[in-house]
């Protein structure tokens, strides 16, 4: 009897960067915890990576006040002039 194959996994990547003391805080802080700092980044955004795949609550959500706190034309209402 042949076994059945399994799927293959699609990964994507993801880079960013750090600073040397950044680096070298993760990799002390992975020593401790006789960790790596890949199982490490990847246990801090599990909940993000897994629980968002289909629908994002509204809470979740940017409010309109938040994309526009820094809008020039707001900026230029809520500032205050001297001259006035």
């Amino acid at each position: 009897m042949m076994a059945k194959r399994r799927k293959k996994r699609k990964f994507k990547s993801v880079e960013f960067k750090l600073s040397a003391r950044q680096m070298k805080s993760l990799k002390n802080y992975c020593a401790a915890r006789k960790t790596t700092p890949t199982k490490l980044i990847k246990m801090r955004i599990r909940d993000y990576t897994e629980n968002f795949s289909k629908e994002v609550d509204k809470k979740y959500y940017a409010t309109s006040n938040q994309l526009t706190m820094f809008d020039e034309d707001e900026l230029k209402d809520k500032t205050p002039n001297m001259f006035e």
